[in-house]
């Protein structure tokens, strides 16, 4: 078998002669060719999310966090922190790998107070932190998608859009509302002709829970009323929409508010099949809009698998989130956290104070093992959600295109909110109790015995699994439950590889090359 050194992704260099567009349903570059976008996201950067540091409730928005770091380090340690941590968090270095793990665009999470004062005017010394990503991105051929992920007043009310009282009072404040549209005035007027900015994420994940439904027919007036700003200024760029509820309720798009626009939603935790994505296709044939999943992953490498070769092959583009977190399984780079870190994860919890000097040190150490010269690179991740050379593919992430192509079984049987339409005799390894919902491994955690998923085959039934790479199928070790061999023939073809039963069997992974277990990775 390979081994993770081994592994190797082919580079897809953005073509930046000209703007990025939507044309007859699908995405075009300037120079016409069809685009189905692999990209990244860049969470955390310019706002910073509790998680990632893996802190617990109280230190969740960057409010909180910034709070933290006040009360811990000092109030001058801290104004000096917060610049030196995005210098640290992602260099030109991150930039470089980005382009060469196959990826060609990333989307950037935005917060509004980073780039906007309080009366609405420019803040210069954010818009240079995003001309220098857009110039090193222009260096090794990215696009940027601009992404507001924390609108002025914050469109959720939760942490994730640093919302100063916990509620979505962009659409409850006029103030809030006159701001968000002079920020994306501002950005559009910035960046107009500027092609290595693929478009304007409007607004991330407005509008969740009892929300989607109270602010509903403003969310469809502000983002007209965003268009109109921003064609004002810029007539090439790609407009992107989300959808309410975490950007998966999309009751809002009954109508083309831009030709030159996209709509996004997001996936996380749920079965990766065609059911859980049929709204999302049967608005795109409605509208003839393209489709963009904009946020997917923190999930298990079987599941970031199966879910991106489901988007790929509906022609959906895709950004997996995030590019770096601190102790993670589940993002291409973990930063490894510095000595005496969870000194700081109790004190932000409540526990025990620690010394401000000491705690000056942990974080000047954290600033250090975040560079990526200095984390652990896991391209493990990359090559799940690419499918080149994953190190192994569950058996029930076989091909999407249905019966005859992607799959061929003699007996037809589904478990129920599992694939459902693709009808081939899957079910649990063990017998009793399951979950479900067996794809919740928020953090990356192997399946435990009662989530674990397996095929049934007769002798003659198929699967195919859609891979890039050179995958040598004499090398590729297939198994069933509790590891035991699975009686299978594996060949190449045109689109990957083609499982096969000689015998009766039960069939769980295949093992594609050698690599550690994301449950040892930390």
């Amino acid at each position: 078998m390979t081994t993770t050194a081994d592994v190797h992704f082919t580079r897809r260099p953005a073509h930046l002669g000209g703007f990025v567009h939507a044309q007859d349903g699908q995405l075009v570059d300037g120079a016409g060719n069809e685009l189905l976008l692999r990209g990244i996201g860049l969470g955390n950067w310019l706002l910073p999310e509790g998680y990632m540091w893996r802190f617990g409730p109280g230190a969740q928005s960057p409010r909180q966090i910034e709070a933290l770091v006040d009360r811990l380090a000092g109030a001058d340690y801290g104004a000096e922190f917060w610049p030196r941590f995005r210098d640290a968090f992602l260099t030109e270095k991150d930039v470089a790998a980005i382009a060469a793990a196959g990826f060609d665009h990333v989307r950037v999470p935005i917060n509004a107070r980073v780039v906007q004062h309080p009366d609405g005017r420019p803040r210069e010394d954010g818009l240079v932190l995003l001309d220098r990503l857009i110039g090193w991105c222009r260096t090794h051929r990215l696009w940027v998608l601009l992404d507001l992920h924390g609108a002025p007043g914050g469109q959720t009310g939760t942490n994730i859009d640093d919302s100063p009282r916990g509620l979505p009072e962009l659409f409850m404040d006029a103030t809030y509302r006159e701001r968000t549209l002079r920020l994306w005035r501002d950005l559009a007027e910035r960046y107009a002709g500027e092609t290595t900015v693929l478009g304007y994420d409007l607004l991330n994940e407005p509008l969740p829970h009892e929300w989607q439904h109270r602010y509903a027919d403003e969310l469809v007036d502000l983002y007209r009323d965003l268009t109109t700003e921003i064609r004002r200024a810029d007539p090439d760029h790609l407009i992107v929409y989300e959808g309410s509820h975490w950007a998966t309720n999309w009751d809002v798009f009954t109508r083309v508010w831009d030709e030159n626009s996209l709509l996004q939603f997001h996936k996380y935790w749920s079965s990766p099949d065609r059911p859980s994505i049929a709204r999302y296709l049967r608005t795109r044939d409605e509208l003839g809009l393209p489709v963009y999943m904009g946020e997917g992953g923190e999930n298990t490498l079987e599941w970031i698998y199966t879910a991106f070769r489901l988007y790929e092959s509906e022609g959906i583009g895709w950004n997996l989130w995030p590019w770096k977190k601190v102790d993670t399984r589940t993002s291409p780079v973990s930063v490894t956290a510095p000595e005496g870190w969870s000194r700081i994860v109790e004190a932000a919890e409540g526990g025990a104070a620690i010394d401000p000097a000491a705690a000056r040190r942990v974080l000047d150490d954290l600033l250090e093992a975040m560079r990526f010269e200095h984390a652990v690179w896991q391209p493990d991740v990359v090559a799940a959600a690419t499918g080149c050379s994953p190190a192994r593919v569950p058996a029930w992430g076989f091909g999407f295109r249905g019966a005859g192509v992607s799959f061929a079984t003699s007996r037809q049987r589904t478990l129920p909110g599992i694939r459902e339409d693709d009808p081939v005799p899957m079910r649990f390894t063990t017998d009793g109790a399951h979950p479900e919902n067996p794809f919740q491994q928020t953090d990356g955690r192997p399946y435990a015995p009662e989530e674990e998923l397996m095929v049934e085959l007769d002798t003659g039934d198929w699967l195919e699994y859609e891979l890039e790479g050179d995958v040598e199928p004499s090398r590729v070790r297939a198994t069933g439950p509790a590891g035991a061999p699975a009686a299978v023939r594996v060949e190449r073809v045109e689109r990957g590889l083609r499982v096969t039963a000689t015998g009766p069997t039960a069939l769980a992974t295949l093992h594609l090359r050698d690599a550690r277990h994301p449950g040892d990775l930390l």
